[in-house]
């Protein structure tokens, strides 16, 4: 049969293959020799020629007594399909016909499974590999672990990875790759660690998988060991891989460090490549840097994409360059670029910021396409910063027609309110939320320290050194004093007295984190601290008072954006 195999490498259009099925239906190959007729099966159902997978269902269906093999064929194809839920019919179809599957048929629905992340399916896939008896095939282990950990059900990928008698590194890999885009990424890093003391040499995909850990966690000393051996392997030859470190440093707050392998990579750029250190320049406050970064991409062989845009506009809207956005914003469709609801989402954001709330309602409500709930949060957050009732309660009934029922919109109304001392407003808007059963999500802040993360809540005692913390921020309170700080107790929108506002802002979660890493972190290195909400305008001036006190590069990654703090002043020059 190797003529066959021969032939088939040389179809590369739909009428070759049409060509090579006469050839063998008249030779009587294709109904004498089941072998022939499945090769021809299998590549014309994975070809990537156009209408190849279809002719093949054609040819399918006139089989009279499909074998094995032929059904592979067809589960194969649709596997690879735009539609894998189409290979997991098949195979309920093939489980009714006389032939049996093998282990070939449950590795390709397997994978089906993985795509469509149908995790029910895959375990009912997985008893019947019990069944069958092919348990024991390592092949199909990887590609049972590697479903469970792309569908989220990681403690079953976990479970199955401690009970396979052999490892290799696709399994690893699954399972890391799993982790870390699970929400699970210490473990994805613990993994990392124990390939490593196996003696497994970590791939392109290993560390594609450990540095995406780094970046959620904003591990950099992990992040730098990762590319350490990144480097030292050639790994870095890989646009991926490159794209990736510079994601991690990025997501790191150490933007300098992903600009420095921007620009010292030794494969050729990718339009990911621009669009992640456009991003990362954006998410610094760098607008000007950001700016020229994508004027050198335009003059580079990538084209901007939608997504350049939205970046470069982000960049525009964090550093306060409202004209410069604007223009962006209005080149887009003159470089054939339609912009889409994110875009329209990032101007609003740009003159929101700047207070221009008038602007920022005429491009909503003038807009093309339907506005989405988040265009009205951003009014409604830019009415909270420059107090703006009217302009809040227009946006609070927009989102209340649209059925929102985020904390969040509830908790900027009750916000501006306050601000004015509108307190039978405030206690009408938390009654609603009572009502709507609404919970407001509880600020929190984490530093990493040797690989252990360190979370703390607004006034935290749960911590081992607390009480250490607590003489730290004492400290801290006292000397930003001598530096001429007053509390920002408009920050603290409650109906009490001056003395118990300052009170309720002296342990703010951020700033317990950052106490926590003055005492625990040399006096070289910076200080990382992440913040699931948007940092406190008190915290923010105290960091900053802090940078310069204690001569600490103090770095907070917000919900938004990051602040690097250095010698008494921000990154976002206060703009933010």
């Amino acid at each position: 049969m190797a003529f066959i195999d021969s032939l088939l490498q040389k179809c590369n259009s739909l009428s070759h293959i049409k060509q090579l099925q006469s050839h063998l239906i008249t030779t009587g190959f294709f109904h004498f020799y089941p072998s022939s007729r499945s090769k021809l099966l299998d590549f014309c159902a994975i070809s990537p020629a156009a209408g190849t997978l279809p002719y093949a269902v054609a040819v399918f269906s006139h089989i009279p007594i499909p074998a094995t093999n032929d059904w592979n064929a067809l589960i194969r194809g649709h596997a690879q399909s735009h539609q894998p839920t189409s290979a997991l019919t098949c195979y309920l179809s093939m489980s009714r016909a006389p032939c049996k599957p093998d282990a070939l048929t449950c590795s390709f629905v397997l994978k089906a499974c993985a795509r469509a992340l149908a995790r029910a399916e895959a375990v009912q896939i997985h008893s019947q590999v019990v069944r069958f008896g092919f348990v024991a095939d390592v092949l199909l282990q990887t590609t049972l672990l590697d479903v469970y950990a792309k569908s989220g059900d990681l403690d079953n990928a976990c479970q199955l990875f401690d009970e396979m008698s052999l490892r290799d590194i696709a399994s690893w890999n699954a399972l890391i790759a799993g982790l870390a885009q699970g929400s699970r990424p210490s473990e994805a890093l613990e993994l990392f660690k124990r390939m490593g003391e196996k003696g497994l040499k970590p791939n392109e995909v290993t560390v594609l998988g450990a540095l995406s850990a780094c970046s959620q966690l904003g591990a950099t000393a992990e992040g730098e060991k990762v590319f350490g051996y990144i480097r030292n392997e050639k790994l870095d030859h890989n646009v991926q891989v490159c794209n990736a470190v510079i994601d991690m440093y990025a997501k790191c707050g150490l933007v300098d460090k992903a600009y420095w392998v921007f620009n010292n990579m030794s494969c050729k750029r990718s339009l990911v490549t621009w669009n992640t250190v456009i991003m990362a320049l954006a998410m610094q406050g760098d607008g000007v840097k950001a700016l020229e970064v994508f004027e050198r991409m335009g003059g580079s062989s990538v084209c901007p994409d939608s997504v350049s845009y939205l970046a470069v506009l982000c960049a525009c809207n964090h550093a306060g360059m409202v004209e410069d956005g604007v223009k962006l914003f209005d080149k887009m469709s003159q470089c054939r670029v339609s912009p889409n609801v994110k875009h329209y989402g990032s101007v609003v954001d740009l003159l929101g910021r700047a207070g221009r709330l008038e602007e920022a309602y005429k491009i909503i409500d003038t807009m093309p396409m339907v506005p989405d709930v988040v265009l009205w949060q951003t009014l409604l957050g830019a009415s909270k910063t420059y107090r703006n009732v009217d302009m809040a309660e227009k946006a609070s009934r927009k989102l209340v027609e649209m059925g929102s029922n985020s904390c969040g919109d509830f908790v900027l109304l009750s916000n501006v309110y306050a601000a004015h001392e509108r307190w039978k407003d405030v206690g009408r808007v938390r009654d609603a939320m009572k009502n709507s059963d609404v919970k407001k999500v509880p600020g929190f802040s984490y530093i990493e320290l040797d690989g252990v993360i360190h979370k703390f809540i607004n006034g935290d005692r749960s911590h081992s050194n607390w009480r250490e913390i607590y003489r730290k921020l004492d400290e801290i309170r006292y000397r930003v004093k001598e530096y001429g700080y007053v509390a920002e107790t408009n920050y603290v929108l409650h109906d009490i007295g001056q003395e118990e506002k300052e009170n309720a802002l002296c342990y703010h979660s951020e700033k317990l984190a950052v106490a926590f890493g003055l005492i625990s972190i040399g006096d070289e290195r910076p200080i990382h601290v992440n913040k699931n909400l948007r940092i406190c305008g008190d915290c923010h001036v105290v960091i900053k008072f802090i940078s310069k006190i204690y001569k600490r590069e103090i770095i907070v990654r917000d919900r938004t954006r990051f602040h690097r703090f250095k010698d008494g002043s921000c990154s976002c020059r206060d703009y933010w």
